[in-house]
């Protein structure tokens, strides 16, 4: 039998709390928790989150400036990151890959490198 007595407020809410948060570039209003229940801290959108901690002090930066998606990563793992530059202060982070991120957004920037490579594709010919 459940009871709104005092003493059964003191037991941990079964429900998971997800708390939002509004993104700095898309404006759209996202939830902390990904389908998978990992905590996210980016817009699965746009891929954009905001600077609020230090990458190597791990502590929280007053920076508050937008972190643009430029990069890919792919761990040992398989496990894919999107590397994140700071607008603001060019601090570089790296964030795992949540289940509903913009899957057009993460191809773009994979195969960003192969559509411009730093070395003429003509010398490939040659091979």
């Amino acid at each position: 039998m459940l009871s709104n007595s005092p003493k059964s407020s003191n037991r941990p809410n079964p429900l998971p709390r997800t708390d939002t948060f509004t993104c700095v570039r898309c404006g759209l209003t996202v939830t902390t928790l990904d389908p998978g229940g990992s905590r996210r801290n980016h817009c699965p959108s746009c891929l954009h989150s905001q600077h609020v901690r230090y990458a190597a002090e791990g502590g929280p930066s007053a920076c508050r400036g937008r972190m643009s998606p430029i990069a890919i990563a792919v761990l040992r793992t398989d496990d894919w990151m999107v590397i994140h530059r700071c607008t603001r202060c060019d601090e570089l982070t790296s964030n795992p890959v949540s289940p509903d991120d913009n899957q057009l957004i993460l191809m773009r920037m994979a195969v960003r490198p192969l559509a411009h490579p730093p070395f003429p594709l003509e010398a490939f010919g040659d091979l």
